[in-house]
């Protein structure tokens, strides 16, 4: 077992000073705002429906509604690429935006619009469930990569692992109670009365959703940067080869300028970077 494989215990963290407490929230949260798209990110989910509602609440007509809803999403998709930012989120809508309009279109009912998502709410509760339950929670993996830890906490961090399954038991409680609220108004309200509620109901849970995994988070254990360990292990691989070879006249100074290099990233990585020592 290689230094990069070594599990640690909540205890061997190291105690961590006011700042560092709030560098880790700064970081934790600028990963979250990078993760689930911030305040342009809520504003490409919610447009479309409400210009679908608002629409539909006027004149009744369905096929001016889906229009309006498909067009404002492609033209927040346009708007990405001109600006060459990511499109994820904005693609993420008009995928959302097509189903809908389709299952309307088939149907006949404007209230099937909703559906789609509805069922995609529905989904995503159970996969945040099932897979904290089965020791892998679903935000863990959506983070990770973000963090630059990858899937380390599953097996090395177990602080940070504990985090992920409270944020992810969060996020699918409170998916789980926004569904529990719309699926009865599918079929007892009109299509504007669902409209509205869900529009309403678009952001509040999904912000106490963040919060919640941002307060989680940020009292954990910091994430350790797997990508600079491998760099590392590279760098430490290339010095003993060197050695090996007799490229490198001393070894001891070859491992201590490596030692101090290694030091330094740490250092300037600063919280969000998990300390380790064999």
């Amino acid at each position: 077992m290689t230094s990069l494989d070594k599990p640690t215990s909540e205890t061997d963290q190291p105690h961590r000073t006011d700042q560092q407490d709030a560098d880790a929230k700064a970081v934790t949260e600028a990963a979250l705002f990078e993760a689930f798209g911030g305040v342009r990110g809520m504003v490409e989910t919610v447009l479309p429906g409400l210009l679908f509602v608002t629409i539909f609440t006027i004149n009744k007509d369905l096929t001016a509604s889906a229009i309006a809803a498909l067009a404002v999403s492609l033209v927040l998709v346009v708007v990405r690429l001109l600006r060459k930012d990511t499109v994820k989120h904005a693609f993420s809508g008009v995928f959302g935006v097509a189903f809908g309009v389709l299952f309307a279109k088939m149907t006949g009912n404007a209230k099937d619009f909703y559906l789609p998502g509805m069922i995609y709410t529905l989904g995503l509760a159970l996969a945040y469930l099932v897979t904290t339950v089965a020791g892998v929670p679903l935000i863990g993996l959506i983070l990770g990569p973000v963090f630059k830890e990858n899937l380390s906490w599953r097996t090395r961090n177990p602080g940070r692992k504990k985090a992920y399954a409270k944020a992810s038991y969060a996020w699918g409680l409170i998916l789980l109670a926004k569904c529990a609220i719309l699926f009865p108004l599918y079929w007892w309200a009109d299509t504007a009365q669902l409209g509205w509620v869900l529009v309403a109901l678009k952001i509040p849970p999904f912000l106490l959703a963040v919060y919640l995994t941002w307060v989680f988070l940020a009292k954990a254990p910091p994430p350790i940067d797997v990508f600079a360990e491998m760099e590392a292990e590279e760098e430490a691989e290339k010095a003993r080869k060197a050695v090996r070879e007799g490229l490198a006249p001393d070894f001891a100074q070859a491992e201590q300028d490596l030692t101090e290099g290694f030091a330094g990233t740490e250092r300037d990585a600063g919280p969000a970077r998990h300390r380790r020592t064999d």
